[in-house]
């Protein structure tokens, strides 16, 4: 009997897509081609003691949003908005994590914020929907006015006495 792949298999539009070893989910419906993520680790500045100055513990995520399968295109602007300086020229969305000890820590914190990032931009503002002031809103309004008048002009009428 076979042993199972450790690398579930590509679905036919997978692999027409050109995601031979099938998508990456990075949030619940959200998918990215292999190669529309690039993991990189290099040297931190952040606690860790001797251990920043021996191991590369500082995770770098790069995801290419044109690669991003099942984002509506307004929920793919409200991420672009939301990345800020994060979005690159390529268009490519640059987090980085240095603030835990180990490798893994920082990688599973670097998609951590991807996620929030991701499920952030899916969630649709509602619209915000014109009232106008009643009529005893305005009433009260205009009578605090008439009454700050009043106060102001006491005061204007004890300097000249």
């Amino acid at each position: 009997m076979m042993a199972p792949s450790p690398v579930p298999p590509a679905h036919a539009a997978d692999r027409a897509a050109g995601w031979e070893h099938g998508p990456a989910e990075l949030a619940p419906g959200v998918h990215v081609a292999p190669d529309g993520l690039r993991l990189q680790f290099s040297r931190s500045g952040g606690p860790g003691g001797q251990n920043v100055n021996k191991l590369n513990t500082k995770a770098e995520l790069w995801v290419a949003l044109s690669q991003m399968r099942g984002l509506s295109a307004a929920a793919l602007q409200r991420l672009r908005r939301l990345a800020g300086r994060r979005l690159t020229a390529a268009d490519e969305l640059h987090l980085s994590e240095e603030n835990q000890r180990s490798q893994q820590a920082n990688r599973q914190e670097v998609f951590r914020r991807l996620r929030d990032l991701i499920l952030a931009a899916q969630v649709q503002p509602k619209r915000r929907r014109r009232t106008r002031p009643t009529a005893a809103s305005r009433r009260r309004r205009l009578e605090s006015k008439r009454r700050r008048s009043q106060l102001k002009a006491q005061r204007h009428a004890n300097d000249l006495a």
